[in-house]
């Protein structure tokens, strides 16, 4: 008797110190709500032709799964890397590096990376260049970005043909009625202006042009990008789809909650699967 309480008290100890050295830091859910599970992620997304990844641009579980799913796919799938991050007419700087021509100093100096670069986005490029990889700069010019922000995409016309080339074909395609856009104005309160929502259409356009330009037959492209550009299957996936319907797209969303075990209901819906990192979790900034 004294033998068995004595087997049932380690059981049960073991069992509650497994779980405390077992704190998740993340948990993944289908669009439904349903908790699903790292590999069959993976099973799915080796399906897809377009994968956008929606992340939280300091969320280091963000930028670990980038990585990790990314090394993962590579093992099975023939792979194309694409970033916000970089834009379009950096291109030639990053091929430079990708290929050896130029080292980190180089890129540093002669390409606009963002502040948390190195910590976030230099471990996706590295593993493209490493892998012999191509990695996609495919956002907008930030100048021509912020002439939409101040005179709308009327301000664009008077681009030259070398600077047009680093953005969307013109006239530029614009549903200022999807929610996500509709969204901007609200949450921008008086701030919000027509002008603000075409700034982030133009990006969303321009990232979408893109990748169909660089997407190659029998691959698979990631592409990395603030999750509101790719959330509610609006933003970049509506330029997508508006261009090429055949395509099999997925979309990911990392977002924050206080705990771990149910999705929010406002998240419902927000992409193929959603990433919901606890929010206690140490930022990259």
């Amino acid at each position: 008797m004294y033998m068995s309480r004595l087997f049932l008290f380690l059981v049960l100890n073991s069992s509650i110190l497994a779980s405390a050295q077992h704190k998740k830091a993340y948990t993944i859910f289908t669009s439904t709500g349903v908790q699903i599970g790292y590999n069959a992620v993976i099973d799915s997304l080796q399906k897809k032709e377009i994968i956008l990844f929606g992340e939280q641009h300091n969320s280091a579980i963000s930028h670990w799964l980038q990585y990790e799913i990314s090394k993962d796919l590579s093992k099975t799938n023939r792979l194309i890397l694409g970033a916000e991050m970089i834009e379009a007419d950096n291109q030639k700087v990053l091929n430079r590096y990708l290929v050896g021509e130029i080292d980190q100093k180089g890129l540093d100096t002669l390409a606009r990376l963002w502040k948390n670069y190195k910590t976030d986005y230099k471990p996706l490029i590295d593993l493209a260049k490493n892998d012999t990889l191509p990695f996609i700069a495919t956002n907008i010019p930030r100048n021509f970005a912020n002439l939409v922000f101040k005179n709308g995409f009327k301000a664009l016309d008077s681009l030259s043909v070398e600077d047009k080339s680093w953005i969307a074909p013109l006239p530029i395609v614009f549903d200022a009625n999807l929610a996500t856009y509709k969204n901007i104005l609200t949450m921008m309160g008086e701030h919000g202006t027509p002008e603000l929502v075409m700034a982030q259409a133009i990006k969303d356009a321009t990232m979408a042009h893109f990748i169909l330009r660089n997407y190659e037959k029998k691959h698979t492209f990631i592409h990395f990008n603030g999750a509101y550009h790719s959330d509610n299957y609006e933003g970049i996936l509506w330029y997508l789809k508006n261009k090429n319907k055949s395509l099999k797209y997925a979309t990911l969303s990392t977002l924050t909650q206080s705990q771990l075990d149910t999705l929010e209901i406002q998240h419902l819906g927000k992409a193929d699967f959603i990433i919901v990192v606890d929010a206690n979790v140490t930022t990259t900034y």
